[in-house]
């Protein structure tokens, strides 16, 4: 009998191979970070912030859809699967990004990035969860999110290399081709299966919680949405944290440009972001198991407003560095603690669907976010977009604050909704 150990000493392999397969992904994204929206203005005419910010609203939403029902999807199918679906799905998007003829076909291509993205990266953070168990869960996350950040930001600054030197295309696309194969090569023939490990801590954990587990699909998405003040907490504070990064997306390349920084220092500004971001969640994710998840995700949220708010006060490329920096600080500080939050409150046996719930509002975020940037940079100015950001993100946290409980099992107070009565079977699928 296959005895399936959870640790990541003792799955180390397969959790390096799962950092790769995620860092891929961040790259993926990084590659049109920087690019993409300079591409939309100079290149395709598009003067609109708001035209500019709808490739984020269809990447945004399409995500979130696919974040609900890929963790539905791996809870029947598999880890593996899924991850292998989501690769395949991104390989058009190179070569729609190196020939689309107008903005609209850019925006097609992100609804193919938002259905890679939702799928692969919701496969590759689960099946951390997956080899790790409940004692480094946050130290999982941590590294999950490190690698995928810092995917974002080697992709956005090598691209802005690549686009000072040879143009905004197609030279910066090619690089994303190899990314795009050398993720379904490791996918396909490397990455193993790692639902068993959710199903055989289920089983030991089966005793204690047998009224919480196997909920139906319809009462999961109730109780991660509102039936929970914890849960709620968490899905609102990763909806609007994504504002800050739809506005580092649509806003900071076209701000920082008109400021009068070239494209590869908008990449250097952008990369710091994602870069701090990316490193310090290798700490921020092993903190929340030293201290608690609730402090390092309120005190998150208020650094990241301020760093956004005072990108507005500064100028010159090192003050945004700094500022950019600051942000950056903030996100690692909040991110992968609220993923630990929903891992905490979810049982194994909905596990993968309770944080496919929170996935789908948290990159909700994304398309929200860029309608209200991009309307507050078209009926004010550009600047009004990082007020309004900075905004959301104080009164965001201020929920979090007041509602979020503690869900270490160590440290916290956190007790789960009562089990709610069950959906009539015809509702779960």
């Amino acid at each position: 009998m296959v005895r399936y150990a959870q640790g990541i000493r003792e799955n180390w392999q397969q959790f390096v191979l799962q950092l790769l397969t995620v860092f891929a992904v961040g790259l993926t994204i990084g590659s049109e970070r920087n690019v993409v929206p300079i591409l939309g203005r100079d290149v395709l005419g598009v003067e609109s912030v708001l035209v500019i910010g709808s490739f984020v609203v269809s990447f945004g939403f399409v995500k979130a859809l696919l974040n609900l029902y890929g963790g539905k999807w791996a809870e029947t199918y598999g880890r593996k699967p899924i991850l292998v679906a989501g690769w395949l799905v991104a390989l058009p998007i190179p070569v729609v990004l190196i020939y689309a003829p107008n903005w609209w076909w850019v925006t097609i291509g992100n609804v193919l990035l938002g259905v890679n993205q939702g799928l692969a990266w919701s496969m590759s953070v689960n099946a951390k969860i997956d080899l790790a168990g409940g004692e480094r869960r946050g130290l999982a996350v941590g590294l999950d999110e490190a690698f995928g950040y810092g995917g974002v930001a080697v992709g956005s600054w090598v691209t802005g290399i690549i686009a000072g030197q040879y143009g905004l295309r197609p030279a910066p696309f090619v690089f994303l081709v190899g990314v795009v194969l050398l993720g379904l090569f490791v996918a396909i023939f490397f990455v193993e299966e790692t639902l068993p490990y959710a199903e055989a801590e289920a089983e030991a954990s089966a005793a204690d919680d047998d009224a919480d587990a196997d909920l139906p699909f319809v009462d999961i998405l109730k109780r991660a949405t509102w039936g929970d003040k914890t849960l709620f907490a968490a899905a609102q504070a990763g909806s609007v944290e994504k504002f800050v990064d739809a506005l580092v997306w649509i806003a900071y390349p076209l701000y920082l440009t008109s400021s009068g920084l070239s494209v590869v220092q908008v990449g250097g500004v952008v990369g710091v972001y994602g870069g701090v971001w990316g490193v310090l969640q290798l700490y921020t994710g092993k903190l929340a198991d030293d201290i608690g998840r609730r402090p390092p995700v309120v005190a998150g949220m208020f650094l990241a407003g301020a760093g956004v708010l005072a990108t507005t006060f500064v100028t010159g490329y090192l003050p945004w560095m700094l500022t950019a920096g600051v942000t950056g600080v903030g996100m690692a500080l909040l991110y992968p603690n609220l993923i630990t939050v929903v891992g905490d409150a979810a049982h194994p046996t909905w596990r993968a669907t309770g944080l496919g719930v929170y996935r789908m509002w948290r990159d909700a975020g994304y398309g929200f976010g860029a309608i209200l940037i991009g309307l507050a940079a078209d009926i004010v100015s550009v600047q009004m977009a990082f007020y309004v950001t900075a905004a959301a993100m104080f009164v965001s946290g201020g929920v979090a604050l007041v509602w979020m409980q503690e869900t270490h099992p160590e440290f916290g107070d956190y007790e789960s909704a009562p089990a709610p009565e069950r959906s009539s079977p015809q509702l779960d699928d």
